[in-house]
């Protein structure tokens, strides 16, 4: 997954994408971006989609199955919206069950951020801005 998060972390800044969270998990990932073409960056990722999945299922001899096989852009609409989004990305790894603190997943921003404004501030935005019920319906725990 290393690899992966390099190459996706490449195509987001070749974009000049300014990265406010991202998150790798093994079957899907997350990234909070503000880009000057959203569409551009998704055209790249579909590219990069391609390359993998061709790559992965010529591996694995799985012709035609789908790996990577989407992406959805959303529009921050608020202040809320961008705190509850950035603070659902750290959180992903926790909500589908692979560590108990956001900070111990090796393939996100989270251990960063957390540097970056401090446990204390990260606490205060948590709060703030909590995850409830976000994603429901589009992120499955279970997926």
């Amino acid at each position: 997954m290393q690899e992966f998060c390099r190459t996706l972390l490449g195509i987001l800044e070749e974009h000049g994408a300014k990265i406010g969270a991202w998150c790798v998990l093994p079957n899907h990932y997350h990234a909070v971006i503000e880009t000057p073409n959203v569409v551009r960056v998704i055209q790249s990722l579909g590219r990069m989609h391609g390359r993998l999945s061709f790559a992965w299922n010529g591996e694995e001899n799985q012709r035609g199955r789908q790996v990577w096989c989407g992406a959805a852009d959303r529009y921050m609409r608020s202040e809320a919206h961008f705190w509850a989004t950035l603070n659902y990305v750290h959180y992903n790894p926790v909500r589908h069950g692979y560590v108990e603190s956001l900070a111990d997943w090796p393939f996100s921003s989270a251990a960063d951020y957390m540097r970056q404004i401090g446990p204390a501030e990260a606490h205060r935005l948590w709060l703030r801005y909590p995850v409830h019920d976000y994603g429901q319906g589009w992120d499955d725990p279970a997926f």
